[in-house]
């Protein structure tokens, strides 16, 4: 907890969760599935397993990977993966050779491309986990 002056005395302020890091978790059925499609198709490396899943580290964050019940029933992206402009074609290109297939969907403006969506400058592809939960690729967004 932090302390702020006030009029002479020190109020006890509570922190706020803007204060704190903050990750994605996602819900699997299947753990060893997960890690496979995650550590081999996505190719994430060093995920770190602890006692309620396995959590998978970024650049600028990360993501936790845990069983549950509840698994797949979001029907919203889940985790959105920044890549610059000129690396996108080349990791849609990775994606499609380990298997992955994009995902497209009625949307508002943009063109739609052997499954990549086009809107403004940004490009965009959506796919799924062994889970149904919703990932997307994305230029510009950032």
């Amino acid at each position: 907890m932090a302390r702020r002056p006030t009029g002479g005395r020190l109020a006890v302020e509570a922190d706020m969760l803007s204060d704190h890091p903050v990750i994605p978790v996602l819900a699997v059925t299947d753990l060893d599935r997960a890690r496979s499609f995650y550590e081999t198709t996505l190719g994430l490396p060093d995920p770190t397993p602890g006692p309620d899943g396995v959590l998978y580290r970024t650049p600028s964050g990360g993501f936790l990977v845990y069983p549950s019940s509840y698994a797949g029933t979001n029907k919203a992206t889940a985790l959105s993966f920044q890549v610059p402009q000129d690396a996108f074609d080349d990791e849609i290109a990775a994606l499609r050779s380990r298997g992955v297939e994009l995902q497209t969907f009625d949307v508002p403006e943009g063109t739609w491309t052997d499954g990549v969506l086009s809107s403004g400058s940004g490009r965009s592809a959506w796919f799924a986990d062994p889970d149904g939960n919703i990932l997307n690729v994305e230029t510009g967004a950032l």
